[in-house]
């Protein structure tokens, strides 16, 4: 990942353009699988690798927040 990317990398978390939300975290699902991330309405970014399952995403989303 490139620096400020993500927001581990320096992404600034604001105020949504579209909605006026602050986005936030949790696992998400794209055709690739599922990935811990930022969202509002619509997805912000992707933290993590993919996982091929729900269970494995909120497993590494505990990680991530540690």
């Amino acid at each position: 990942m490139l620096p400020g990317e993500t927001v581990a990398t320096g992404a600034v978390l604001e105020e949504c353009e579209f909605c006026g939300e602050e986005p936030t975290e949790g696992v998400m699902s794209s055709p690739a699988g599922y990935y811990v991330g930022y969202s509002c309405c619509m997805p912000f970014s992707r933290e993590t690798r993919y996982f091929g399952s729900y269970e494995e995403a909120e497993k590494a989303l505990v990680l991530y927040r540690v």
